[in-house]
């Protein structure tokens, strides 16, 4: 996971402002993330990020073939703080990997 530079509550210098902005500008936001999805019977995945509040909106990104051909069944079906549940459907491919993005 890369770890991207943030800003202290109390400020920073106008040099390290800047190297985060610039980071923000070239789309490094520090906001993804990836997750397979569970098999064996499972309906549900659970992905834990703090960035996850009540209202996030987390978006999905099939990485695999597998993922893509299910992606029409598989949805974000609750988000509490630090957590989201994402319900699919049961089967047993293991390669269901996809990307996601926290909005919000």
């Amino acid at each position: 996971m890369t770890v991207f530079n943030t800003l202290p509550i109390s400020g920073a210098d106008n040099r390290v402002v800047a190297d985060v902005v610039r980071g923000i500008m070239d789309g490094k936001t520090n906001n993804t993330g990836t997750v397979t999805l569970a098999v064996a019977g499972a309906t549900t995945t659970t992905i834990n990020n703090e960035r996850i509040g009540y209202d996030s909106i987390i978006l999905l990104t099939p990485l695999t073939a597998n993922a893509a051909s299910v992606l029409s069944t598989t949805y974000i079906s609750n988000r509490t703080q630090g957590t989201a549940t994402i319900t699919h459907s049961a089967n047993v491919i293991t390669d269901k990997k996809y990307g996601y993005i926290v909005v919000g």
